[in-house]
């Protein structure tokens, strides 16, 4: 994917993950927390699976290596089943206001996994852009003549759970060249059957078809779309920036309230909307170039046959670009402006 095509697919999907939060709160009235969650995971598995039907004409098999299928399942165990019940149990403990000031920490959780653990490479550009995005999170979340006190089992909790969605976007990151609709629909089914069931243990009755419809129509478009988009992105982008662009959600979120539920305009929110521009511009003009080395690599992803795929076909082709097969990438040595995507993931 285009450099250029990664950042709009980050930003894409944090409009439709934001744009589903008013929603999704409209519907609390009706469900329990960890029902609504399962409902809003297994929309996205559901949805995401006709897709694939439609698109391929019937369920293709993956073709995920065995060692991507542990990171895919980790990713899933860490993210779509341990996440949700940390954070539920974190706002057993605590206020909603708090819980959410400590939400912002999975945006810097991930870029610290990214750059320690993964070895994403970061400048103090992209990382004074990450502070300033995550700082206008913060100041959308702080509760306005509202508590938001917070024992120290709910702050570790949320803080756990927090943890869990880093892992699991630095994990997705390790599959994203495969088929990112395949990935999103497994993780929303795994995610959405497990949180269902879950919440049925816990005592929660399941409503009218009605409210299940909805939960699962915002759940599609919202997490699974979403999702699609987030993976998309990951592949092009790597996880750190890609989780910074998509940490403004919350005010597209916000922004959607105010419009269309009548919502007040606060200082916070025009304060927010100028922080998070900042950090957005500082990631949109980074400029990244030096002279690198590509390994022997072979995988299998959507691509075109720019610098970095020049390869012979061993099948009939029509020429029709961009295409998706197993290809081999020969040692390379180059120069040019470049992201830690897919195809470059090398020390510094």
């Amino acid at each position: 994917m285009r450099p250029n095509a990664a950042v709009l697919a980050a930003i894409s999907a944090a409009v439709l993950f934001g744009a589903s939060t008013p929603f999704a709160k409209q519907l609390l009235g009706a469900l329990p927390p960890i029902l609504l969650a399962g409902l809003l995971y297994l929309g996205s598995g559901v949805g995401l699976g006709v897709v694939r039907i439609v698109r391929d004409h019937g369920l293709r098999r993956a073709t995920l290596t065995g060692r991507e299928w542990g990171w895919l399942f980790a990713a899933i165990l860490a993210g779509g089943i341990a996440g949700p019940v940390l954070l539920l149990y974190g706002l057993l403990h605590s206020s909603a206001a708090g819980a959410s000031l400590l939400l912002n920490l999975e945006a810097v959780l991930t870029a610290v996994l990214a750059w320690v653990v993964f070895r994403e490479n970061a400048d103090r550009r992209i990382v004074l852009g990450m502070a300033l995005i995550v700082g206008g999170g913060v100041l959308l979340a702080w509760p306005t003549g509202a508590t938001h006190s917070m024992s120290l089992t709910g702050a570790w909790a949320v803080a756990a759970a927090c943890l869990c969605w880093a892992v699991d976007n630095n994990l997705t990151r390790k599959v994203s060249s495969n088929d990112a609709v395949f990935i999103a629909g497994t993780k929303g089914l795994v995610a959405g059957v497990t949180n269902v069931a879950l919440a049925v243990g816990l005592g929660a009755k399941l409503p009218g078809a009605a409210v299940v419809a909805e939960a699962m129509g915002v759940g599609l478009l919202g997490y699974g779309v979403s999702l699609v988009l987030f993976v998309l992105a990951l592949r092009g982008l790597g996880s750190a920036r890609t989780g910074a662009y998509f940490s403004t959600a919350p005010f597209v979120g916000a922004a959607l309230a105010i419009a269309a539920f009548h919502e007040p305009l606060s200082w916070s929110f025009g304060a927010a909307a100028a922080l998070m521009a900042g950090g957005v511009w500082l990631h949109l003009s980074e400029v990244h170039q030096h002279e690198h080395v590509h390994e022997r690599l072979t995988h299998s992803h959507s691509h075109r046959h720019d610098a970095h795929h020049q390869h012979p076909h061993d099948f009939a082709w029509d020429g029709r670009e961009p295409h998706t097969h197993e290809h081999v990438h020969e040692p390379l040595r180059h120069s040019h402006p470049h992201y830690p995507d897919i195809h470059h993931q090398h020390e510094h």
